[in-house]
């Protein structure tokens, strides 16, 4: 199976094919995936809490995702690898265009996804801006954990459903690529979805979206 291109995703999702996507952060689990033929693979900074032991995603440096990253282009070179960029990688429009140039060339990531919205566009411009294909998140932030609460299902109320809404929208028009959609009810999920021409996967939202995203 020849290995999915940033192009293709769009297109997938005009065409209204399903991907599979699994979330990995070593060698030979990314070696499996690659074998069992995984459309793409996700190296999440949840590592932190499924490889590490943390209490949440916060601890995790670049310096790991790139460790990290680094050992699943080799268990599966030739599968589309989306990394996340770690809690605080992207404070500012500058520290994120810097951090997400270091990720692209050190690690061999295919496209970085962070945790902004609206408030985040500019920042998110930025990193598209100096070519490197981004990805953001809707619904429950992992990044802001602290902020909501918890690990909590999101968008339960309309107003809450139509931030999210706004939230994706505002991210597409910043130049990005793609989308997680994560813990929510499936019909704000699936309004997420069509809000956008953009790739979506999900995870924790139903069947929204293009890819259906499951921790390794």
């Amino acid at each position: 199976m020849a290995k999915l291109s940033i192009p293709e995703l769009a297109l997938k999702k005009v065409a209204g094919e399903r991907l599979a996507m699994v979330a990995v952060g070593e060698t030979m689990s990314a070696a499996w995936a690659e074998r069992a033929g995984i459309d793409i693979i996700g190296v999440g900074d949840s590592l932190g809490m499924t490889l590490h032991g943390h209490e949440n995603t916060l601890q995790i440096t670049v310096d790991q995702m790139i460790m990290h990253i680094l050992a699943v282009r080799k268990g599966a070179p030739n599968t589309l690898t989306i990394a996340s960029m770690p809690y605080g990688s992207y404070a500012s429009a500058e520290i994120a265009v810097s951090n997400a140039l270091r990720m692209m060339k050190e690690s061999g990531a295919d496209a970085l996804k962070l945790q902004l919205g609206k408030e985040g566009a500019p920042i998110i411009k930025a990193i598209a801006d100096a070519g490197v294909p981004i990805m953001s998140h809707v619904g429950l932030l992992p990044h802001k954990v602290h902020l909501m609460g918890g690990f909590k299902m999101q968008g339960r109320t309309a107003q809450g459903a139509l931030d999210i809404v706004e939230d994706a929208k505002a991210i597409e028009a910043a130049g990005a690529i793609g989308l997680e959609i994560e813990a929510m009810p499936y019909e704000v999920g699936k309004a997420v979805d069509e809000s956008v021409s953009i790739f979506t996967f999900s995870i924790g939202a139903g069947a929204a979206g293009t890819c259906q995203l499951l921790n390794g």
